[in-house]
């Protein structure tokens, strides 16, 4: 495994390199990255088809600086001081744990004073001298495409916020035995948590901005599960836990070209140090599982893409706004619900089922496809109508 990136340069190169990114969090960012992607393009495409409009907005010219934009001036301006500095000058501390380094209160408080200081002044600066007397409103258009650095925070913090919300609730054992610990760390990120708080986050800022509801849930059917197929590599490459049960069973011949890892993988090094010592090893990550396991995270990677790919064909077919989403929600909720056979996670006793949460989130996001089908359909219908 890889929790470095320097580690993946290391192998395939023969490199000795120590770049402090770690794998998981690198492809995140490349998950948030290809989802933009996607997103931006099909905004853009929707507009031209006339399914979004551009709106007009008004904004004011020449007038001084708020409060609000001085204020989050300068906390940027803190931050990139107190964490980029600290950084610098304890690099070492930094280098053998980045996530921790970053969550943590270490850094260089006075740098942080400095560079909010600056940075707020020149805002206050940059303000007044392209002030207009009197300050005049202009109109300008916004087009959806523009949109999408917005709706990308907007979900990044919600998700974020839902992954941990739900997380914590499967794992009520961890919150009261490390509170903090729990609350302010990157690991145990639900996805579904994440998808369903930022999913309704996304809604509400698109109406705010003039798109309607079915309209962007189309246009981020896809970049969702192609963001959930990258993210996924970041998963297998770290050995993040993410796994599946153990594998007993032997490679079957019409996959004997493939190489053992796609079948059955012990995940040497990975990233949480999970399973026994790999005899030789010395420094971090020199742990290997007991026993091989199904690669889960590689699986979902290829369930991913094709259901990606699935969407991307048929999206310009379908007319009636709502049913990609709804697509969606029918296949994603069946790869999850069927990979979470072979996963290790936690079941509950539900109306006499052994089921995952995840599993019982696959369920209802099934339903909830399978029922917009008629909402979409009967709102398309009403609005013909009327």
């Amino acid at each position: 495994m890889f929790p470095r990136i320097s580690d993946i340069l290391n192998y395939l190169f023969g490199t000795h390199l120590d770049i402090p990114i770690q794998t998981y969090g690198f492809m995140v960012a490349m998950a948030f990255i290809a989802g933009a992607v996607v997103l931006y393009l099909e905004l853009k495409r929707k507009e031209r088809a006339g399914q979004i409009p551009a709106q007009q907005k008004k904004v004011l010219k020449g007038g001084p600086a708020t409060f609000q934009e001085l204020f989050f001036t300068a906390v940027f301006g803190f931050i990139l001081g107190w964490k980029g500095v600290g950084l610098i000058l304890q690099y070492g501390t930094f280098r053998q744990n980045p996530q921790d380094f970053i969550l943590s209160w270490s850094g260089n408080l006075l740098a942080g004073l400095i560079l909010a200081a600056g940075f707020a002044g020149y805002q206050f600066y940059k303000k007044r001298k392209e002030r207009l007397d009197p300050p005049v409103w202009e109109e300008v258009t916004v087009h959806p495409c523009q949109l999408t650095g917005n709706i990308l925070l907007v979900a990044a913090i919600f998700g974020i916020i839902g992954s941990k919300i739900f997380d914590t609730l499967e794992h009520l054992d961890n919150l009261v035995r490390d509170p903090l610990g729990t609350l302010f760390s990157f690991d145990g990120l639900s996805f579904y948590g994440g998808l369903l708080v930022a999913s309704v986050a996304v809604v509400w800022y698109a109406r705010k901005n003039g798109i309607r509801m079915p309209f962007i849930a189309d246009a981020i059917a896809p970049a969702l599960i192609l963001a959930y197929a990258v993210g996924r590599i970041g998963c297998q490459l770290a050995g993040d836990g993410c796994w599946g049960v153990i594998n007993p069973h032997p490679m079957p011949e019409w996959l004997s070209f493939l190489p053992d890892w796609v079948w059955s993988f012990q995940y040497p090094h990975n990233v949480i140090d999970e399973g026994v010592l790999i005899p030789g090893c010395e420094g971090n990550h020199c742990f290997h599982l007991p026993y091989a396991v199904y690669p889960t995270p590689f699986y979902e990677t290829l369930l991913g893409l094709v259901i990606f790919g699935i969407l991307m064909v048929i999206r310009k077919g379908l007319k009636v706004p709502g049913y990609l989403f709804s697509v969606y929600l029918i296949l994603n909720g069946i790869e999850r619900f069927l990979i979470e056979q072979i996963r290790i996670n936690k079941a509950y006793d539900l109306l006499g089922l052994q089921l995952t949460q995840a599993q019982a989130i696959a369920i209802l996001l099934i339903l909830l496809g399978l029922a917009g089908f008629w909402y979409f359909w009967w709102a398309e219908k009403r609005k013909l109508r009327n």
